[in-house]
This record gives structure tokens, sequence and C-alpha cells, in this order.
């Protein structure tokens, strides 16, 4: 098994007795769902469903405080809990950024010897493994408690991208992506079934009527990785953008019907003049809508 503490990544505290209601009403993902030990993905939206942040979220055991606790880019950790403070009003909750005080461990490649305290399984793809919400001075310890050899973050993010998990301001930008697009529908993100939350319209329609044309694929390299926002290109027509490489395999925003008619066509696809194919073809076709009988 395999550990490595994320610096990019950091911590939000949400507490107080109104807390679960009061996120529940805000971000994609069921949070009457959530207990200890639980962790889920989600993401507070624009108003127009577009991803401001996306997270994992977990409760905290009444031993921590209770509470809940929101992994988020640690560049936006600030900016969030400004933004959750904002929506407050006069709900009984207490927003903290506790990122100088905790950050984050992903274990891989197996499973832990220990369960921790503020430990759980990353809810996006069983591979992933787990999260733990720790300070770093304990990343070592932790690791060793739980069987794990610590490496390097970069280890963590060649075997994110290998699994195709999208990874917010590499490969897709906030603020300007919905969260089909960046596969938050495939990767447990939103629950359909609960209550209005922000930006919930947006995305219900998008679900119900198909209409998202633009997703996050899988891509191989043959050789030399392009730059990170490299334009891709199928011919001589942009049908995409590149994100974040690591050893012949990458993650890129495409429009899958353009790449549908490329792969059609026999156009090969290619970023920054360097090759590249689809792990996966398939997943750029659209299913035909079946008839009504």
């Amino acid at each position: 098994m395999k550990s490595a503490f994320l610096p990019d990544r950091g911590v939000v505290k949400i507490a107080g007795e109104d807390a679960r209601n009061f996120l529940n009403g805000l971000v994609t993902t069921d949070v009457d769902r959530l207990k200890p030990g639980l962790g889920r993905f989600g993401a507070l939206l624009t108003p127009q469903g577009k991803i401001i942040v996306d997270f994992l979220i977990t409760e905290a055991p009444a031993g921590h405080g209770g509470g809940f606790l929101i992994d988020c880019p640690k560049a936006l950790a600030e900016s969030l809990a400004t933004k959750l403070k904002f929506y407050k009003l006069r709900a009984k909750v207490t927003v903290e950024n506790l990122s100088d005080e905790l950050g984050v461990l992903a274990a891989w490649d197996g499973q832990p010897a220990a369960q921790p305290d503020l430990a759980f399984a990353d809810p996006r793809n069983d591979a992933l493994g787990f999260r733990i919400l720790i300070p770093e001075v304990l990343k070592k310890k932790l690791s060793d408690l739980i069987g794990a050899e610590l490496v390097d973050a970069a280890d963590y993010e060649a075997h994110r991208i290998a699994l195709g998990v999208p990874r917010g301001g590499l490969d897709f930008m906030y603020s300007d992506a919905f969260p089909h697009e960046t596969n938050m529908d495939r990767l447990a993100g939103v629950d359909f079934d609960k209550g209005c939350y922000v930006g919930q319209e947006v995305v219900s329609r998008m679900q119900h009527r198909g209409t998202a044309r633009t997703r996050s694929v899988k891509v191989l390299l043959d050789g030399a990785s392009p730059e990170a926002g490299a334009t891709i290109l199928a011919g001589d027509k942009p049908v995409g953008t590149i994100g974040s490489t690591s050893g012949g395999k990458g993650i890129a925003l495409v429009r899958i019907d353009r790449v549908a008619d490329a792969l059609d066509a026999g156009q090969p696809l290619t970023a920054g003049g360097l090759a590249l194919k689809l792990a996966e073809p398939d997943v750029v076709r659209i299913p035909a809508k079946q008839p009504i009988a």
C-alpha cells in the first residue's frame, strides 16, 4: 500500500446545529447520508450551474467536535469558507478554514491495517483508495500505522490520471465547467434525487435532456506529453483541451460530438503537434434515444 500527503489540499469545517441542513441546501451531494467514516463527493455551484469548487466531505465524530469536514483545493479553502459564510444568513452554523492545521493523506493500492479517525474511502472510484485528514507532521506516523509506504504526491497524481479522475484547475477551470463536463455525474458527485441546492435546475436539465456535449476523457499519449492547456485538434479543427498528464496517459476536456465525428472520418487527434488517442473511444458516443412504444 502507498500513501502520499497532498500539499495542494486544505480542510474547511462547518459545524453547528443547522450545519447538515445548511449544507444540504447548497451542495450537489446528499449531506443527509453522511456519517463519521463515510465520505461523499460534491461541489458548490454558481446559480448558473457551474462548479465554484468541488470537494470530498465527511462527518467528524463527536470526539473531534462533530460537524462536517470538507477536503478541498487549499488555494480555494479561504474563498470557500467566505462563500459559505455569505450563505449563512440566520443559520446556526460556524465556518472555519482549518488548512493550517489539517491536511490530506491519500492511501491506495491496498487496505489500511488500521482505521484512523477522520478517514474515509474515496467515493469517486474504489481504486483511489482512502483519504485521512491529519496534520502534515503526522504523515509518516499515520502511514506506518496503516501499513503504507509514504511516497511523493506526484505518485498519487500519476495514479489519479491513470484512473481518469479530473482535477479542478488542471483538467477543467473552476467557474467555467458544469458538473456533467467533469464527470461528476459518473463519479457519484451529484445526487439527483435530493432536494434543491444552488444550480440544481441547470444540472437536472442537463441530466434529463442528455445535453452534455463536453466531457472529461482519458487519453493515451504517443511519446512526449503536450503542455496542459494545449488545444486538441482533429485535423485543423479544435475539439478540446489537454489537461494533466503522466506516464503516457492524460485527461482531456473534449467536445464529444466533434471527436466522434473525427473518429468516424479517420482523422488523427493532436495537441501541440503531438499525437494522442482516446483510451476508451466509445465514451464519446451518445446513445441513440429509444423510440417510445
